[in-house]
């Protein structure tokens, strides 16, 4: 059982999704993008490793993760700037996991949700008076809650500065996987690695000190990241 960080955006859920709770079994197309370019950078915590054989299923890139996911690329493999792995070739990429419910597909991932966190980012008017709001790198909060919202909450802007509840970050636990996040939780749990099958760093440890331990296991950065912000402009 393999633990993975995965961020659902709030456009996504509000548009097609289905919310579920802590404990709900679902099936998401997951996508790695590139994590400067989701609101403008900054992760930590929330990054995934990917390795294994590249090839194309319905013209998009898919990996076919050594240890057991399965995962598009994102980005353009035809643009100069990011040429990509071949096809058949192999890959391994660093990246935020996350759900795509929009154009092509390709295999689904199945698991448990084991935590949820309502993330918060914060936006500046840019320029000021355009109504057009950029967000802050790095400027962003998590929440832990036992249910993903349907529907997520603007606050009033005041002073060219707003927040918005943009996303949640969830723990997935996929079966027949492995992942840095599980190697993480049998570090804090002091299960040994070298002598342990995946999926015991959430054996014997009730489901309520697990959420707890795995939200300790996502978390942000204290301060502003200076890169480059990353999503498309929101008009108010």
């Amino acid at each position: 059982m393999g633990l993975w960080h995965v961020f659902y955006a709030d456009w996504q859920m509000e548009c097609c999704g289905m919310p579920f709770s802590v404990g709900d079994e679902v099936s998401w197309p997951l996508l790695l993008l590139d994590a400067d370019d989701v609101y403008g950078g900054g992760w930590h915590d929330q990054l995934t490793k990917v390795a294994g054989p590249v090839e194309y299923v319905g013209g998009v890139r898919v990996v076919r993760e050594e240890t057991g996911l399965t995962v598009a690329l994102g980005g353009d493999p035809d643009a100069e700037d990011e040429p990509g792995p071949e096809p058949r070739g192999r890959t391994r990429s660093v990246g935020l996991l996350s759900v795509e419910r929009h154009g092509a597909s390709w295999p689904q991932v199945a698991g448990r949700v084991r935590a949820v966190q309502v993330l918060s980012q914060g936006y500046a008017e840019s320029p000021p008076g355009s109504r057009y709001w950029e967000p802050v790198p790095g400027e962003r909060s998590l929440r832990p809650v036992e249910q993903c919202p349907k529907w997520f909450a603007d606050d009033a802007a005041e002073q060219g500065r707003r927040r918005m509840e943009s996303a949640v970050v969830v723990t997935l636990e996929v079966p027949g996987t492995d992942s840095w996040l599980s190697h993480a939780v049998r570090t804090a749990r002091g299960i040994p690695q070298q002598v342990t099958e995946p999926g015991a760093e959430t054996e014997g440890i009730p489901a309520e000190a697990l959420t707890s331990l795995l939200e300790s296991l996502s978390t942000v950065r204290v301060g502003r990241n200076p890169g480059p912000a990353g999503r498309p402009r929101r008009r108010a």
